[in-house]
């Protein structure tokens, strides 16, 4: 039977029958025939895109966390343009040797703060030496204190005027040693440190990757190829950004993950079409035959995997913050040049090199005879006798598997989410340092407070009111000091009269207070807080902003969207995978294993980072008892449609063969055998790409590298290897069931050759 057989029955051939001239096959033929016009004019668009896209990332925006709309964006929005006012931006530790009331401190001290007030682009700033000696802005053995500077503008007006400001201020100034901290510093210097990170992730991933390749082809020609079209899809991807930028705004964090996606997805999509091209030559094609069979059906297979995982990045799109919306723009744009370039530019180069593909064979150096990856698929090998041990009993395998990955998985039901802050940044960046000074020498988060605007009520006619409400705010538990313009109150005292300073919540319209706590702004704490003064009786309409506001809108409109996310997720899947196979069993296996190899990613996301274990594996980084809020949505659209990658791949084999010989467990004994060996390559190529990025100093990008690796690697193997055998045989010919309707609707809009 063909289930038992260890060799096939089809044999290289020089009489192979003519690809009729139509359709992918057609393209594959004319890209061979024009193969120079093809890689001249993509020669000219490099030369275009390097000096274009080069200069990305210093263009794009660092925001986009912030959920439009929101009551906390409307907060800051209007502390933004009525007030002038709000939370500062940045906050300057002013240290000494000497008490922060010596004369000398003082004088340079109050210098400093006026010499900032005078900067372009400050609207505000205050410090321990100009409002009267706040105890508050000075830190516990009384050698420090604090100078708060607001900025105006948008978040990239905010970034620029920072830029230029903290060098000119932190280091020695006078008797003073002043360091930088602050949401705007933290942001900057996770700016900074995510361009270096992306720089030497692809330092270290690119000769790793082209050793894997070796590894594979075997042929320094053949590992060049992917290459080539993945070091495109990098620049390409630049281009794309930049592009990108002048219609939407662009978060500057996508820039890594969208590279190494993209390079990643170029070269799985050239590995397989590369793969299928040898095999045809191996057959005894000509090179335009096999090319062309090469862009029919491999090809094909590429443009469809694109399709699957633009889809599940297209899930982002649903959230309205930009910083998650413009991975899905980025990423959709970018997994379509991948493609692009593997069915477009890859053909012509193949037609260029011709038989020349198995040139420099470094196999050759260590053993004689050394046959090439195509002249084995015809004979069974690890894989294939994989695929029938596990069809033999594929019931304990399925279930031990499954168990497994939801063991590994069960953690994440305990996991708790924030926001990043200064804590993702390395122990040694000043950011880093700096605010752990505040949460060290100061007993309030005088960086962090909440502000409570009440846009529509007369300041002037009832400022009784305002004065009330702000004393019933002081004794809410965690509110150490509400600042108002009718004074600042402690426990529902009023510890200081209107001031000079009280002229920041003055406007025609409306007043706001700023609400200092002793709570970490990104914690269960800070976000019962919110919760508990947005319940406070109010004499007028009231919102709420600052950080933990944020965050606690951030984490209600995802959890208000993920649904929908999800379903757009599942609803594609089903769809695509029905046309490509005219199957509903399969699309439904889909999903179910997709979602299954998962599991082990988002436990293993809360066991290492969330609660810190393993640290010497990953490298070592801040443990906060929480995961950022984004990155689980990202790393599910991004694994997902990887998932879907190798997927579509795997089955387009088995449906070949299945077509071929009707025979089930022979179909995905074979169509693993055909795959299997090149899928675990493909995703050992994107697990090094992404765990490059575990040497990121960052913990966000440490996590999303480690996290999405892990998930490529259990779906290419445990997933593709078990789980995908066991349940094809135990479902049979269901697999390839649809009723008569859909049936009938496959053979006319199918996706079949």
């Amino acid at each position: 039977m063909g289930s038992q057989s260890t060799v096939r029955s089809e044999t290289p051939t020089k009489s192979a029958p003519p690809v009729a001239p139509k359709g992918l096959a057609a393209l594959g033929r004319w890209l061979a025939k024009r193969r120079l016009l093809v890689l001249l004019v993509t020669l000219a668009a490099l030369v275009v895109a390097v000096p274009f896209g080069s200069d990305v990332e210093s263009r794009l925006s660092e925001g986009g966390i912030t959920v439009p709309a929101s009551e906390s964006a409307r907060a800051d929005e209007l502390l933004n343009t009525r007030f002038e006012g709000g939370s500062p931006h940045l906050v300057f530790i002013a240290a000494a040797d000497a008490s922060v009331d010596s004369p000398d401190v003082s004088s340079e001290a109050k210098e400093l703060t006026d010499r900032l007030a005078k900067e372009p682009g400050v609207v505000q700033a205050a410090s321990y030496w100009t409002l009267d000696k706040a105890p508050t802005l000075r830190s516990k053995d009384g050698r420090t204190g604090l100078i708060m500077v607001r900025l105006a503008g948008d978040e990239d007006e905010v970034r620029k005027s920072a830029a230029r400001i903290v060098p000119n201020v932190v280091g020695e100034q006078g008797p003073l040693k002043v360091t930088a901290t602050g949401v705007t510093a933290v942001r900057m210097e996770i700016e900074k440190r995510s361009e270096e990170d992306l720089t030497k992730a692809e330092l270290l991933s690119g000769p790793l990757v082209l050793v894997i390749l070796l590894l594979v082809f075997g042929s320094v020609v053949a590992a060049s190829t992917p290459l080539a079209v993945g070091i495109l899809a990098v620049i390409g991807s630049f281009v794309i950004l930049r592009l990108l930028d002048m219609v939407v705004q662009v978060s500057v964090f996508s820039v890594n993950i969208t590279t190494a996606l993209g390079l990643g997805l170029a070269i799985d999509y050239s590995l397989f079409i590369v793969t299928r091209y040898r095999e045809e030559l191996a057959r005894g094609r000509s090179v335009h035959d096999a090319i062309a069979e090469s862009v029919r059906t491999a090809g094909r297979t590429v443009l469809f995997s694109a399709l699957t995982v633009a889809v599940s990045l297209s899930a982002m799109l649903v959230f309205p913050m930009y910083h998650l919306r413009s991975f899905a723009y980025s990423g959709i744009a970018v997994v379509i040049l991948a493609a692009l370039g593997s069915v477009i530019v890859l053909p012509a180069l193949l037609a260029v090199l011709g038989h020349r593909i198995d040139a420099l064979n470094v196999r050759r150096l260590f053993r004689r005879g050394a046959k090439t990856a195509a002249a084995r698929t015809d004979t069974a090998g690890f894989w294939h006798k994989l695929a029938m041990a596990v069809m033999r009993r594929p019931l304990p395998f399925a279930l031990t598997i499954a168990a497994v990955l939801v063991a590994l998985g069960l953690p994440f039901m305990r996991a708790e989410f924030g926001d990043s802050d200064d804590r993702v940044l390395p122990a040694s960046s000043p950011a880093y340092q700096g605010a752990q000074v505040l949460r060290e020498e100061f007993d309030n988060r005088e960086g962090s407070p909440l502000n409570v605007v009440l846009p529509d009520i007369d300041p002037a006619s009832a400022s009784t009111k305002v004065s009330d409400y702000a004393k019933q705010l002081s004794t809410v538990p965690g509110i150490t000091r509400v600042d108002a313009l009718t004074g600042s109150y402690s426990e529902g005292t009023q510890i200081a009269p209107p001031g000079p300073a009280s002229e920041r919540f003055k406007a025609d319209q409306g007043t706001w207070l700023s609400v200092v706590s002793d709570t970490e702004p990104y914690s269960e704490r800070g976000m019962d807080l919110v919760d508990t003064l947005r319940a406070q009786p109010a004499p007028d309409t009231v919102l709420v902003g600052g950080q933990a506001a944020l965050l606690v809108d951030s984490k209600a409109t995802l959890a208000d969207k993920l649904p929908w996310a999800l379903g757009i997720i599942a609803l594609s899947t089903m769809v695509l995978l029905f046309l490509f196979t005219g199957s509903l069993l399969i699309p439904l296996k889909a999903i179910v294993l997709n979602l299954l190899s998962l599991t082990a990613t988002f436990g293993a996301m809360v066991y290492v980072f969330q609660d810190g274990h393993l640290r010497w594996l990953v490298g070592d980084f801040t443990v906060t008892g929480m995961l950022d809020i984004d990155t689980p949505i990202l790393m599910f659209c991004v694994a997902f449609g990887l998932s879907m990658d190798y997927e579509v791949f795997l089955l387009s084999r088995i449906k070949e063969e299945y077509h071929r010989t009707g025979d089930n467990v022979s179909a995905v004994a074979w169509g693993l055998e055909r795959t299997g060996r090149l899928v675990t390559a493909a995703a050992a190529l994107v697990a090094t790409v992404l765990l490059a990025f575990a040497t990121s100093s960052l913990t966000p990008l440490k996590l999303l590298g480690v996290g999405l690796a892990l998930a490529v690697i259990v779906d290419a193997t445990l997933v593709r290897g078990i789980l995908v055998p066991a349940f094809m045989r135990l479902a049979g010919r269901a697999n390839w069931w649809a009723p008569r309707p859909l049936a009938r609707l496959h053979q006319k809009i199918g996706l079949d050759d």
